[in-house]
């Protein structure tokens, strides 16, 4: 029955790949250049091969097994197909024993968004080996999507005091990032690019993620030149695509940035990228083919359940935004139990919103923004809570932040805000 079960996820991903490509809708896509922190450095285009090597020695009674599961992750992360995690996690097997296994246990779990499930997994893993760093970043990661930002501060100073690494320094950026710090969120980005040296999988995530950095601080050059190098490391790196289609939007290419939404979701259709689609395709106002791409959004979703990861916040603020404000504060109230992070408040606060209790959503808005995180976004979702809840002042004042803060990314939203703002 699980064989089964995970043949009908895989058949599932390539058959909502082919629908997708079959009826994108306004043309072909414009020739053009083509998520996390990958924890393989190995490149995009050896992994495959690696996942047979490993396969083999693991056939043949060598105890490579969370080699073979890190591989598998990697696998995921580099094609959007959630069965390799299934795979990983048919590797460990139901009882993972020993750090390597349990730190990779713990970064499966992270991966399908179980944050409590991997905070236990990393924890037995230092257990097992106090003196190995290699479960720092995933525990450092569950604290902060459990909202326990604290801790994870204080476990990544352990983190950083016992080895700087690339690792580290990404994690201080992010952690910056969320208390509203991007010019030292960026800084940090820089330091993790500088250690991440020759391993092309490790710079073109660091140089991706500079890149959206950049972008969110009105840098438009230089978050072209990251996303640039990122490619050149991996070519058609996922998120420096996204980045490329998002730097497209934010300068005003709305026809490149579609064609290049097309390319990503056509090879990797993860719900991310195909909301990004649709909603550039209503800013074009090509409603048909957005409803294809937010269609394929739904049908990615019962693939991403299928195969163990939660999705909750993503979707909550989809279906608030574009379908049924009831469903999407289920999806919001069931996100915030299982990982009450600030990314979690905000999606809750919005599917309120748009549920016709604005009150409520800016409580939950005013949650989000607590840390002073600047995500335009969650100021854009602030902004017209506080516009529904009678407070023009204030509403006004958040989505010019939004505005100001890198909404032009997203011309559909930075279109509402400016129209509300006249």
């Amino acid at each position: 029955m699980r064989a089964r079960r995970l043949t009908a996820v895989a058949l599932a991903f390539v058959a909502a790949l082919a629908v997708f490509a079959a009826t994108r809708g306004d043309g072909p896509a414009a020739a053009g250049p083509p998520a996390g922190l990958a924890l393989d450095a190995r490149p995009a285009d050896s992994t495959a091969e690696e996942v047979r090597r490993l396969q083999a020695a693991v056939r043949r009674g060598e105890p490579r097994e969370a080699e073979l599961a890190a591989a598998y992750a990697q696998r995921a992360r580099e094609t959007g197909d959630p069965s390799f995690y299934a795979r990983a996690e048919a590797v460990l097997g139901p009882h993972p024993a020993g750090a390597p296994a349990l730190t990779e246990a713990a970064a499966l779990a992270a991966a399908r968004h179980d944050f409590r499930g991997a905070l236990g997994l990393a924890r037995r893993a230092r257990a097992a080996a106090p003196d190995v760093n290699a479960a720092f970043p995933v525990l450092v990661d569950a604290l902060v999507e459990l909202g326990r930002y604290d801790a994870a501060e204080r476990t990544l100073q352990r983190m950083i005091g016992r080895h700087p690494d690339l690792g580290g320094y990404a994690r201080i950026s992010y952690l910056r990032e969320l208390h509203g710090d991007l010019g030292g969120a960026a800084a940090a980005m820089a330091r993790a690019v500088a250690a991440a040296g020759s391993a092309r999988s490790f710079a073109a995530d660091t140089n991706a993620l500079l890149g959206e950095l950049e972008l969110r601080r009105g840098r438009e050059t230089a978050a072209g030149r990251a996303f640039r190098l990122a490619l050149a490391a991996v070519p058609r790196h996922p998120a420096a695509s996204a980045g490329m289609a998002r730097l497209a939007a934010a300068t005003g290419r709305q026809d490149v940035a579609v064609a290049r939404w097309r390319r990503l979701v056509t090879r990797m259709p993860l719900p991310e990228y195909a909301i990004a689609l649709g909603e550039t395709e209503l800013a074009a106002g090509r409603r048909g083919a957005a409803e294809r791409a937010f269609a394929l959004v739904r049908a990615q979703e019962a693939i991403l359940r299928d195969a163990g990861v939660d999705v909750d916040a993503e979707l909550a603020v989809f279906e608030a935004s574009h379908g049924s404000a009831r469903r999407a504060v289920t999806l919001g109230r069931r996100a915030w139990a299982s990982a009450p992070s600030v990314r979690s408040a905000d999606a809750l606060g919005w599917a309120l919103t748009r549920a016709g209790r604005p009150e409520a959503g800016l409580r939950w808005a005013h949650r989000a923004l607590r840390l002073g995180w600047r995500d335009p976004l969650a100021l854009h979702h602030a902004g017209f809570a506080a516009l529904a809840a009678g407070g023009r002042a204030e509403g006004e004042r958040l989505l010019r932040a939004a505005l100001r803060d890198g909404l032009a990314i997203n011309p559909l939203l930075a279109a509402e805000a400016r129209e509300a703002l006249r």
